[in-house]
């Protein structure tokens, strides 16, 4: 087994047992997190789905913002349209296309201020924000749904170009930023069929839809690292294998004698194997 203290052996065990911590210590731990926040947020939307819309004032009371537990409920507010404040949330998706959602804040009757999320519209054929239907004017009551605040990884700030206010994130403090309004925290999304959406937001049905759960991934990282740690005795086995001398196969005696065979002489002092061989091939002649 000294063969294991050679440099490469070393690397090569110490490699398969890093990725075998990994996948037992970070990797299959993630995916399972994933899985727990996953039913959690299905578990959330099927309570929503199943309570009726309540006024916006009565989970968001002034002075607060949205809440945690309070995400996907559904909302009814009354109040105005500010298209002038309007802001353009940029590298979004709809239906598997480049997509902008459209934030446009509404002013309520209690004087407070939420940006609400239109929905989304198509990217133009070169990327371009295309045109797409104001909010309606006057007072409107809306449904939608409570979201908190999205965060760009990148940090990327808000910029206005050719008179359109863009942002990187749904995210109402960006607007503020950008437009020097006071709202509220957090985002309502409206629902399909209310005055001024344009293609709602979808929302992720209870149960998801991918094909395989975190959990599936999970128990994939396990396997693996499983499989390293067999890869690996198979590999040392191999390795054992190729240095045990053949005893299987007759040897003479003049290739034990030249240490062929995996037969060598390790002593040639007096008694040793070399003086015993050669007084067994002496009285053999």
């Amino acid at each position: 087994m000294r063969f294991l203290l050679r440099p490469g052996w070393i690397a090569f065990v110490v490699a398969v047992l890093a990725f075998v911590v990994a996948c037992y210590t970070l990797l299959a731990p993630w995916q399972f997190d994933r899985e727990a926040q996953r039913d959690a947020q299905n578990q959330q939307i099927a309570e929503a789905d199943a309570t009726a819309p309540v006024p916006f004032a009565e989970l968001v009371p002034a002075g607060q913002g949205v809440s945690g537990d309070d995400v996907w409920r559904r909302v009814d507010l009354t109040g105005t349209f500010e298209p002038g404040s309007e802001a353009v949330a940029r590298l979004r998706q709809s239906s598997g296309q480049p997509a902008y959602e459209i934030l446009t804040p509404l002013r309520l009757a209690d004087g407070r201020t939420v940006v609400v999320n239109r929905g989304s519209v198509f990217a133009g054929d070169r990327g371009e924000i295309p045109a797409y239907a104001p909010p309606p004017a006057g007072t409107v009551t809306v449904q939608g749904r409570l979201r908190t605040n999205e965060t760009d990884p990148a940090a990327r700030a808000p910029f206005t170009e050719s008179g359109v206010r863009q942002v990187y994130a749904v995210d109402s403090r960006e607007v503020a930023g950008i437009t020097g309004l006071t709202t509220v925290e957090g985002i309502v999304a409206l629902d399909q069929g209310q005055p001024g959406v344009l293609t709602p937001i979808p929302v992720a049905p209870p149960g998801g839809g991918a094909p395989f759960s975190n959990f599936s991934y999970a128990l994939q990282w396990l396997t693996f690292g499983l499989v390293a740690l067999v890869a690996l005795g198979i590999f040392i086995r191999l390795e054992l294998l190729q240095r045990r001398p053949d005893r299987d196969r007759p040897v003479s005696l003049r290739d034990q004698l030249a240490g062929r065979d995996g037969y060598a002489p390790e002593d040639t002092g007096p008694g040793g194997d070399a003086e015993r061989h050669d007084q067994n091939t002496r009285s053999t002649t």
